[in-house]
């Protein structure tokens, strides 16, 4: 008899902004949702998934690993509630599903003692819409692909400290797969890929960005536990992990007045931060 848990729809989520620092870059999938049944889709039919996510830190690092003088405090909870819709319809051997998640409510506070910055926002996040979604069911594996949309319907003004949305428009070309490494399907190996465009942000004093392309993976090793002799009762259990690099430059015309903070992703999935002064404007390709 296989065991198998029913699936963990843990998809994909619009990054809600914590309390936005001036001109900062990120991207807009927040990572560390999932990595165990990555591939795995409902039955068709209506299904409806609500994920809560939490991120704290208190340390930034420079684009070596090694720790910044700045020693903020951030806190970053975020609420989702996703629609998915899985058809009974084929394309290329596999069934067609849609998928959209309404805009999240998010709660973020940031202090930085070093520039004297401290507070709270709160509000309705950018909107995630995956009107494109292929799900293969295999003997000993689960795999999808998929295109999504972020529309930026989250709170944003150039400039403000308390952003929630991204302020632009992204594509996000998506694969989840999920390889059963037992028959009864009991222990699995799972990897999500997430290749996002984005379109231009509006910036201060008629300035423009375009923030660069980013790559984020996640993976993981999962194992069930039968809970009950009848196996309706399954816990499983595992190890995940994730990396997020950003691929292109940032491009744009950049205004830069006081204390600037951008903010770019490391090879090994850390945040750098770098703090500039400066009065000038400059320009990147």
């Amino acid at each position: 008899m296989s065991l198998r848990l029913s699936p963990l729809i843990v998809l994909f989520a619009v990054l809600a902004g914590a309390p936005s620092v001036a001109a900062q870059q990120k991207g807009q999938y927040m990572p560390g949702q999932f990595g165990l049944n990555a591939g795995v889709m409902p039955s068709p039919g209506f299904t409806y998934q609500n994920m809560e996510l939490n991120y704290d830190t208190s340390t930034l690092n420079d684009t070596k690993g090694n720790a910044l003088p700045v020693k903020p405090k951030l806190n970053l909870w975020v609420v989702e509630n996703w629609l998915i819709y899985v058809t009974n319809a084929k394309f290329l051997g596999g069934k067609l599903a849609f998928a959209i998640i309404v805009p999240a409510i998010a709660n973020g506070s940031l202090t930085l003692e070093q520039v004297n910055f401290s507070g709270t926002t709160w509000g309705l996040a950018d909107t995630w819409v995956q009107p494109f979604t292929v799900s293969w069911q295999l003997k000993r594996a689960d795999i999808f692909v998929g295109d999504a949309w972020v529309t930026p319907t989250g709170r944003y003004s150039p400039g403000a400290l308390n952003n929630i949305g991204s302020g632009y428009f992204g594509n996000h070309v998506i694969m989840g797969t999920t390889v059963y490494l037992t028959k009864n399907k009991g222990t699995s190996a799972s990897i999500f890929t997430d290749w996002e465009v984005h379109g231009q942000k509006q910036g201060t004093n008629g300035t423009f960005k375009t923030p660069g392309q980013a790559f984020t993976d996640e993976w993981g090793v999962g194992q069930i536990l039968p809970l009950s002799k009848n196996l309706s009762k399954l816990l499983q259990i595992g190890a995940i992990g994730y990396d997020q690099w950003q691929i292109t430059d940032n491009g744009g015309t950049f205004a830069l007045t006081g204390v600037l903070v951008s903010q770019t992703r490391s090879p090994c999935g850390c945040i750098q931060v770098h703090v500039l002064v400066a009065a000038s404007n400059f320009q990147t390709s």
